[in-house]
């Protein structure tokens, strides 16, 4: 609308310019219309300049508006400007763009100011740096933890916290790493995390970070409370029985009143009774000592090895180790890896013992099912590596879940409990987890992840 109404007044106004350049064209050359050559011609010119004035008038008006849009200076308007009613449409849309401009800018800055302040309550570190060194975003939690005071570079926090720093540049653009940093005399165990994105054609760096000191001493509490109950369960059973035989041997050496008896008033059942207890407690203190041998195996894991190993290669390598037991027990073995080259950085001895392990427990799950089958499966999902041992046995009850990484919890009766636990730490030391999935009835699942 407001283009037309310009482009008829534009026009109009050409078209008495046309007129007029057509009247001096009839009467140029007429010595008695001298006059009113001279007069047309003055009204020409004038003409002319009025519409150069109103063009000019128009380009001035629009880039005034166009500057106040671009210098964000919203103060500006055009109500009461008085320029005619051929301008007052134009005016109209100019001070409803700038007032949408200024609504939109108020609850930009709205937001803004929102977020900075949720920024500054939430308990996590924040350091957004964009470019290599200019920080744009450092909030209390990070001045906090880190000791810091109004750092405008990186470099700044380089020089304040230099173990800081050189953690978070070996992650280079994306990384998660659980680090220690002290401030004032005290240790700080801090969840890092580093991410990088390109923000208007600027490369900018993310980075999280939050203390989880207590979190992890919470954790390591609740660890070693599981682990001293089962250890004194353990314990609890061995020694029990050695302290009653050793009372019953006692009773059968010794008289009423306490003295010791003689080779001729100990019979025959008394010897029998005195060689049961002696072998009683000979099973129990073995089996004390394999306990201890298997707690001295629990915290000695070699350090990994490792180095690229076809996945294809290593389910073959463990199917011809479990091949006669499983097929002795008449149980099917799938493997499947996509892709079929799929490679993993892994210590392989390590990595076969886990899965050998996990087959082992899949076996004895597999006991009372029909059409028993165990499969082995590698693929990527979700930036991670994955390898997946699974069947179709009796499962996990819920309750059991929670407890089957802690050492020497055994789901089976006469199991030693550190199979899974050792899976765990070596999984660890891979910079990887290990999880599982089960559903009594059903069958269990476990995976092993490796980080990409």
């Amino acid at each position: 609308m407001i283009f037309r109404r310009f482009s008829f007044l534009v026009g109009l106004r050409i078209f008495f310019i046309m007129g007029n350049l057509l009247l001096i064209a009839v009467i140029f050359g007429d010595p008695r219309l001298f006059f009113n050559q001279i007069i047309l011609g003055i009204i020409l010119v004038l003409q002319v300049l009025d519409l150069i004035r109103f063009v000019n008038k128009t380009n001035r008006e629009l880039s005034k508006f166009l500057l106040a849009i671009k210098q964000s200076d919203y103060s500006i308007n055009f109500k009461g400007t008085k320029s005619g009613s051929s301008f007052k449409e134009l005016y109209d849309a100019f001070d409803q763009i700038i007032s949408t401009y200024k609504e939109v800018k108020i609850e930009r800055e709205a937001q803004y100011q929102f977020l900075l302040i949720l920024v500054e309550h939430i308990n996590i570190g924040i350091i957004s740096i964009s470019g290599k060194d200019d920080i744009t975003l450092l909030n209390k939690p990070a001045k906090k933890i880190l000791g810091l005071s109004d750092v405008r570079t990186w470099k700044a926090i380089e020089a304040k916290n230099p173990n800081f720093s050189k953690e978070v540049m070996n992650l280079q653009d994306e990384g998660r790493k659980l680090i220690e940093v002290i401030h004032d005399g005290e240790k700080r165990t801090l969840s890092l995390d580093v991410s990088s994105m390109k923000l208007i054609g600027k490369d900018n760096k993310l980075i999280t970070f939050q203390d989880i000191k207590s979190e992890i001493e919470q954790k390591e509490i609740e660890a070693w409370h599981k682990l001293i109950r089962i250890l004194t369960h353990e314990i609890m059973n061995s020694i029990t029985p050695i302290s009653s035989l050793t009372e019953t041997m006692q009773m059968v050496m010794q008289k009423d009143d306490g003295q010791p008896k003689n080779s001729q008033e100990i019979d025959d059942e008394s010897l029998s009774d005195l060689l049961f207890s002696l072998k009683t407690i000979q099973k129990r203190s073995e089996g004390m000592l394999e306990f201890v041998d298997d707690y001295r195996k629990l915290t000695r894991v070699p350090k990994p090895n490792p180095e690229i190993v076809k996945v294809e290669e290593l389910f073959k390598s463990v199917g011809m180790l479990m091949e006669a037991e499983l097929k002795k027990e008449g149980i099917s073995m799938k493997i499947t890896t996509k892709p079929e080259e799929l490679e993993i950085e892994m210590d392989q001895t390590l990595i076969e013992q886990i899965l050998i392990n996990l087959i082992t427990n899949s076996r004895h799950a597999l006991e009372k099912t029909a059409s028993p089958s165990i499969s082995l499966s590698a693929y990527e999902r979700d930036g991670r590596k994955v390898v997946e041992v699974a069947d179709n046995g009796s499962g996990i009850k819920p309750n059991e879940l929670e407890e089957i990484f802690v050492p020497f919890f055994s789901t089976k009766d006469h199991g030693s409990g550190i199979g899974l636990s050792l899976s765990k730490q070596i999984m660890n030391q891979h910079h990887g987890n290990i999880r599982v999935n089960s559903t009594v009835g059903k069958g269990t699942t476990f995976f092993l992840e490796f980080r990409v």
